[in-house]
């Protein structure tokens, strides 16, 4: 039997092959789903054993054909995207094309891997193009605001932006699954924004946490809380016919209607799970 040290040994020489392959042998942009699965081993100890996550609604999410996923953005760190990544991919067999703002492409390696590991930019033109081929896509209509929020505001949904998630679900005639992340709140939670040096670096924040910058490098591990996927019921669309997608009164109400549904899945689940950090995985709410 191998020990965790072979083990990950040979994790990291089957990641390190699969990205080469990739890169030297297909398209740099196109989606690998076997980079994906050399990469789940990272992965799914922290989705399994380190945040406990309970994934519930999975059933809403359509067995084909395009849906628009639109979930709460929070933890300082996005890590809530990872897990509903790796959450659609384990529990319902899809892959979701999570939005990626302009700041992702220009990180180095992180860029690289946006799109092969079946991501895209935060752009309409590419949004409309995956919904078109029938594909599913994650968004955070909240953006910066949502995940950069101090500790004092956790929970509590932001602006869904001016509805370009909506217009485009409408456009598609696809259905908008509503999806409440609980537990990324605490993985890093935001005491302060130390909103000069964001300015001179050009990042929406740098975050202060507890243990953050004054533990150094040991304060950037995320704390152990406890987490819930889950996955309303969708809302559909095809009633409205695409040009309802220019009618801004009509966007508008569509994301107002959204954004008030996640937020009433959260408090059910907040309410539900107890104690953020103590016990196995967290009871859920059926949505």
């Amino acid at each position: 039997m191998r020990s965790p040290a072979q083990a990950a040994r040979a994790w990291a020489r089957s990641a390190r092959a699969a990205l080469r392959r990739h890169l030297h042998e297909g398209d740099a942009d196109a989606f690998d789903e076997d980079l994906v699965r050399s990469l789940l081993p990272v992965a799914l100890p922290l989705y399994h054993w380190y945040w406990r996550v309970r994934v519930v609604g999975v059933e809403n999410i359509p067995t084909e054909g395009p849906a628009v996923l639109a979930a709460n953005h929070s933890g300082t760190v996005p890590v809530d995207g990872a897990m509903l990544k790796v959450a659609v991919f384990k529990e319902h067999g899809r892959n979701v094309y999570l939005l990626a703002s302009d700041l992702t492409f220009r990180i180095p390696l992180l860029a690289q891997l946006v799109r092969p590991t079946g991501n895209a930019r935060a752009d309409r033109t590419e949004t409309r193009a995956l919904l078109r081929r029938g594909e599913l896509v994650g968004v955070f209509p909240e953006g910066f605001k949502g995940i950069g929020k101090g500790w004092s505001q956790r929970y509590r949904l932001q602006r869904f932006g001016r509805g370009g998630f909506a217009a485009v679900a409408i456009e598609a005639g696809c259905p908008i699954v509503p999806v409440a992340v609980v537990g990324a709140e605490e993985t890093y939670p935001m005491i302060a924004n130390l909103e000069p040096l964001a300015r001179f670096l050009r990042v929406p924040y740098v975050p202060v946490t507890p243990w953050f910058p004054l533990l150094g490098p040991l304060g950037m591990l995320p704390l152990p809380s406890r987490w819930a996927i889950v996955f309303g019921e969708p809302i559909p669309t095809d009633g409205f016919g695409p040009a309802a997608a220019g009618d801004a009164e009509v966007v508008r109400e569509l994301a107002e209607r959204t954004r008030a549904r996640v937020q009433r899945m959260l408090y059910e689940q907040l309410r539900a799970r107890g104690s953020p950090f103590f016990g196995g995985r967290p009871p859920a709410v059926r949505p």
